[in-house]
């Protein structure tokens, strides 16, 4: 009996230290799903993310214990959970975007393992029955689930009493409040307007990418002073209604929209569904008598955006490529289109940018050591945003002159004397791709054949929906134009990409790798004098490799 209790004691353990193992690992990817169990669920069963390895060994332990000795199948299964779990890496140390035990995710995590672990003490009332760990097993991940959804309406409560306290203080302090909106740039303008409103008055910006409801709460309950005239707010767009909920915490006095795009795309399903998201940011800014909205021309071609200018056209600034720059089948009369800034050229120079611009009647050259030519019109935005606001123009131009580059965002960074690195990592898009490529084309010839070969590191774009196929074979083929070699991380997820970078014929490489990491050892190793590389988008763990469990 006592060497019995023992085996079932040592089967115990060894499931606990699986269990915890594996939680971990399952609740780095419910982390980057942002503990969506919709998405997380759907990551399962779309890419296979239940148990394969341990459960087959399981299963061949199970027939084995028909043949051996009860003490010796505890034995040998408590061998499969341990190795198991010596195995398993730790995502807290050993992963790209590392595990992090929020009070959240510690609120999950605890209560989720705890019950993966006594769920197995109906296995102590069957013990001959071994194929039943494998149930445990596979159970795993969704008491992770189970664990977030009991723990929903007090999550909801804690969070209703941080969003008043945010939202009381921002009445409170009643600083001018700019949101910013769109499927893409809005870090950038953020990053730009920023940048010249703190040469002129105590502004508060919120920081990196952070545009979620607690992200930006938590961004006012600790940060927001007294002292600040300006206060610059994100707005991520997750679907429809989040726009309009994140203004009824920060009531928006001016807006800007940057651009409708296929980004989220997955999540919106159409193009008309992003646009109606997006200017909820429209409707909370027009309800203020004095509000203001900025919006980029391209934004206007969905109907409830166009209604909304047309309904409020003394309160929009329009801003848009001059008739001059667009193609001539492109061409369009403005006369309808009140308050409209104009952007005659956007040149890439080595040093930075260079935007002509007019507006008011007046013709103004915006120069910035920024690198991308998409970046033109988010300058355009920045620059108008800050006029507006009451900012005289020569003070914005000489602010932009110091504007440091946007981290990960075509930050270009040379690396000695024969090799340049684009760093376009932080995230991925059809156009900001198009101008990646078109960044690398540009500073290999002005460098004056200095720059010899053009390497591309990507894994491609994400969340494209219906749009994922065609615009990987567009933006491949574009590749196989620019770029002398590829380096494709987890290809098999991006077919299209290859298929369009291989059509273009010539004597470049293309080169499948299984990460990022393998990506920068390839580089190292083939390293040349006259190197340029454009590492377009760094996916997570999630996207870039597959997990074997």
């Amino acid at each position: 009996m006592m060497i019995e209790t023992a085996g079932l004691f040592l089967l115990f353990l060894g499931f606990a230290a699986f269990a915890t193992k594996r939680s971990l690992t399952y609740m780095h990817i419910y982390q980057q799903e942002e503990y969506d169990s919709a998405r997380f669920l759907r990551w399962i069963f779309k890419e296979g993310g239940f148990d394969k390895r341990l459960s087959f060994m399981l299963a061949l332990c199970a027939g084995a214990a028909l043949f051996i000795p009860e003490i010796a199948a505890q034995f040998v299964f408590f061998t499969a959970f341990v190795m198991s779990a010596y195995f398993e890496k730790d995502p807290r140390r050993e992963a790209k975007k590392k595990l992090v035990l929020t009070r959240r995710a510690q609120r999950i995590f605890f209560p989720a393992l705890a019950l993966s672990i006594f769920s197995t003490l109906w296995c102590f009332f069957l013990p001959s029955f071994y194929g039943l760990w494998i149930v445990n097993v596979q159970l795993v991940p969704f008491f992770i689930v189970l664990v977030n959804a009991a723990l929903q309406p007090y999550e909801n409560k804690v969070q209703k009493v941080f969003w008043q306290e945010a939202h009381d203080k921002v009445l409170d302090y009643n600083p001018h409040i700019i949101a910013i909106t769109g499927s893409f740039g809005k870090t950038s303008v953020k990053h730009i307007l920023g940048h010249i409103l703190k040469m002129h008055a105590p502004s508060l910006i919120t920081p990196g990418s952070v545009n979620t409801p607690m992200g930006i709460t938590r961004i006012i309950r600790e940060e927001l002073e007294p002292r600040h005239q300006y206060f610059i707010v994100e707005m991520g767009a997750y679907g429809p209604g989040s726009i309009a909920r994140l203004c009824a915490l920060t009531p928006p006095d001016t807006g800007v929209i940057t651009a409708i795009g296929h980004a989220h795309y997955e999540r919106f399903k159409s193009l008309e569904t992003v646009a109606e998201a997006k200017y909820e940011l429209a409707e909370a800014v027009l309800r203020k008598q004095d509000g203001l909205m900025i919006v980029n021309e391209n934004t206007l071609r969905f109907d409830k955006a166009k209604a909304l200018q047309q309904a409020h056209a003394k309160q929009f600034v329009v801003c848009g490529d001059a008739p001059e720059s667009k193609a001539k089948d492109k061409k369009e009369k403005k006369e309808d289109i009140p308050g409209h800034l104009e952007v005659h050229k956007i040149v890439q120079e080595l040093e930075g940018l260079l935007v002509r611009l007019s507006w008011k009647g007046a013709s103004y050259d915006l120069k910035a050591p920024l690198y991308g030519t998409h970046h033109g019109h988010n300058l355009a935005l920045a620059f108008v945003t800050a006029f507006e606001l009451g900012l005289g123009p020569e003070d914005i131009l000489s602010a932009l002159k110091t504007l440091p580059q946007i981290a990960h965002r075509l930050e270009v960074k040379p690396q000695g004397r024969d090799m340049i690195v684009i760093d376009d990592a932080y995230n991925s898009n059809p156009i900001g791709f198009q101008s990646a490529l078109g960044l690398l084309a540009t500073l290999a010839q002005k460098s004056g054949g200095k720059i010899k070969r053009k390497i591309l590191i990507t894994p491609g774009m994400v969340e494209l929906g219906p749009a994922h196929t065609e615009a990987h074979e567009t933006i491949g083929r574009l590749a196989g134009q620019v770029c002398d070699v590829a380096l494709v991380v987890n290809g098999q997820r991006i077919p299209s990409f290859l298929e369009g970078f291989k059509a273009t014929g010539g004597q470049k490489e293309l080169h499948e790798v299984a990460s990022f990491a393998e990506a920068q050892s390839w580089v190292a190793a083939n390293r040349q004098d006259g190197d340029a590389v454009l590492i377009e988008n760094d996916l997570p763990d999630l996207y870039e490799r597959k997990l074997r469990l």
